[in-house]
């Protein structure tokens, strides 16, 4: 009993999900075969998942993240646009190479941390860790687990994808930095005129950082320059990084390292959708988004994505209107990728990283305003998700 009162909600939600995909197996509303063939393709990605929040969680505890925000604020010296650009850059890098979660989970913290250690206000650093871990996560395979779906189906390798999206990504982080400036970093809205850079950063252990920096580097050029599998490379660096803790920290080895939520939520997911797609929801989805390759049926793509994802959650809006997309249809399809990653910015539960950054901030003490980041969510993401379709339907 003691072990449930334990449980955070979102646990709840991921047990809750998983045993409701396994009564649907068992009492025939999702037949076997359907259900192993989910079950086989998300295989890698679990693995994929498991390996990179690991190597990101203890890259955290190396202080690597902290380093880099350190530096980012002294660069800065004081001058808020210059730390505003740099804030960019480092959430948007950390998302492309490492994830969206790992950008919610690690750098929210850190930038939290950051505000209160310099003295600035800590919303704009906030708002601009969860919308950048959304719509930054366009570029690699690597940036958001339906990346690793539509790459799979329309058989792109991780540099094949960043040539596709390159405009897109592009295009979304624009946006996003427009509204970040106007409705959180401008005058009058972060609440100080200069900052005053903090001290140079020296992290505990200097093996350990070096190590975990390197793993990361190295994680990065395995993704674009190495045919490889990502779970493989994912799981080869936090393979190197836990040797090098066992050697030098091993009580920061622990099982709550691995992301046993996600672990539960992402199967789970899989099969009720798999389910509800099977009795209504694809004849629905394929009305809406049409089967037309060209202009009009991408942005019809990409605002389905969007909208569904800010109702229930983008991964199940994925899932769900990649069934509804004709097989060929890829421009289409990389659309709708458009919408469920850039889109879901309105709603607390649109993006699982949005979920686990409102823990973050609670944690932290830092108030968000409900009304004010619903509105300003709004107004990027239908710009954000119209810009960065354009840019894909003139780059394809």
């Amino acid at each position: 009993m003691s072990f449930l009162r334990r449980l955070h909600p979102l646990d709840w939600l991921a047990g809750g999900l998983l045993a409701l995909g396994v009564l649907c197996v068992a009492t025939g509303l999702l037949p076997h075969g359907p259900a192993g063939d989910v079950l086989q393709r998300i295989g890698p990605l679990v693995v994929f998942l498991a390996t990179v929040i690991v190597l990101a969680e203890l890259t955290g505890k190396a202080e690597v993240f902290d380093v880099v925000a350190t530096w980012v604020a002294r660069v800065g010296r004081g001058n808020y646009a210059l730390l505003f650009l740099l804030c960019v850059v480092f959430a948007s890098v950390t998302t492309i190479t490492l994830n969206l979660d790992t950008t919610a989970v690690l750098l929210t913290p850190v930038m939290l941390a950051l505000a209160t250690r310099v003295g600035i206000a800590a919303v704009p650093l906030a708002m601009t860790t969860v919308w950048l871990a959304n719509t930054a996560s366009l570029l690699l395979p690597v940036s958001n687990l339906t990346n690793l779906l539509a790459a799979d189906r329309v058989a792109l390798a991780p540099s094949e994808m960043a040539a596709t999206m390159w405009a897109p990504q592009l295009a979304a982080i624009a946006v996003t930095m427009a509204c970040l400036w106007g409705f959180y970093w401008r005058p009058g809205r972060r609440g100080a005129v200069s900052y005053a850079p903090p001290a140079p950063p020296r992290p505990k252990d200097r093996v350990l950082f070096r190590v975990c920096a390197i793993a990361c580097g190295g994680f990065l050029v395995a993704l674009l320059l190495a045919d490889v599998p990502l779970w493989s490379a994912s799981m080869a660096a936090a393979l190197v990084v836990v040797a090098a803790f066992a050697v030098r920290d091993r009580g920061a080895l622990r099982p709550s390292l691995v992301p046993w939520r996600l672990l539960v939520l992402v199967p789970g997911m899989f099969l009720v959708v798999e389910t509800v797609n099977a009795h209504g929801l694809h004849d629905v989805l394929a009305a809406a988004m049409g089967s037309d390759n060209d202009l009009v049926g991408m942005l019809r793509s990409a605002a389905v994505g969007a909208g569904f994802s800010n109702v229930l959650n983008n991964l199940p809006a994925y899932l769900a209107g990649e069934a509804a997309i004709p097989e060929a249809n890829h421009h289409q399809l990389l659309a709708q990728l458009v919408g469920v990653n850039v889109g879901p910015v309105i709603t607390p539960w649109a993006s699982l990283a949005t979920l686990l950054w409102f823990e973050r901030c609670r944690w932290h003490g830092t108030r968000i305003e409900m009304r004010r980041f619903l509105g300003t969510g709004l107004v990027l993401s239908v710009a954000g998700t119209l810009a960065a379709t354009l840019a894909l339907a003139a780059t394809t």
